[in-house]
């Protein structure tokens, strides 16, 4: 690997885990996508509590468990692309020579690049699984919930803060998966050259920023919270 390629991946790492940071840390101070849909699952989990039919609150978790087993599976396809990628990694570096005649890349650094969506989508993969499971145990808290009108006020409330924790703690997992696949994105440029993954990385970063704090979308969520 060149000296820019080395900087270019740090950048990167540095980038991806730097956010993930500053997004956890501000979502304590600020509105944004996080701390509005918390208190949306709040209010959620108390509205079932109260009321006899749970079926429509199993329905919702089952639905969001079909989109998240969506993007566990397509991202185990891309898995299987991306190792046999590593088996051809002569063939795919001359295809770049032939479109990018500029580029002078080998066997080598073309399987390092391809390694490194590798780690991004077995990260991905994990992390989608894992929402799965949080949203199965969010399913268990829900079908053994008591019946609201029959318990005190703060066991009601307690209750259904931590289900609603659970439930935000599987969506905080499914983000840190997509937000994965949003980064692998900026490594296809790295096999074009390594500034141009440096600039789609602040791009992809930027993105992700604009959505979570300050979407036209959050506006609205926000809104929503004034009618409980």
């Amino acid at each position: 690997m060149t000296v820019l390629d080395v900087i270019g991946l740090v950048w990167f790492l540095v980038l991806w885990v730097g956010y993930t940071l500053f997004a956890k840390r501000r979502a304590k101070q600020t509105i944004c996508l996080s701390s509005v849909l918390r208190a949306k699952r709040n209010n959620w989990m108390l509205q079932m509590l109260l009321r006899e039919n749970r079926i429509p609150d199993v329905s919702i978790i089952s639905a969001l468990e079909r989109n998240i087993s969506f993007f566990a599976s397509s991202t185990l396809l891309i898995l299987a692309g991306l190792i046999t990628a590593l088996s051809s990694a002569d063939k795919l570096a001359s295809v770049l020579h032939d479109v990018v005649p500029a580029l002078s890349q080998n066997t080598q650094q073309i399987q390092i690049k391809v390694l490194l969506m590798v780690c991004i989508f077995v990260f991905a993969f994990f992390q989608f699984t894992w929402s799965l499971r949080q949203y199965g145990f969010a399913s268990v808290l829900v079908g053994a919930a008591p019946n609201g009108n029959l318990i005190p006020e703060d066991q009601l409330e307690h209750y259904a803060n931590r289900t609603a924790k659970v439930i935000d703690q599987a969506a905080h997992s499914f983000n840190y998966g997509q937000r994965a696949l949003y980064l692998s994105l900026s490594t296809l440029a790295w096999f074009i050259d390594p500034r141009l993954f440096m600039f789609t990385t602040v791009f992809v970063i930027w993105i992700l920023y604009h959505r979570e704090f300050h979407s036209k979308v959050l506006k609205a969520l926000h809104e929503a919270n004034k009618f409980k």
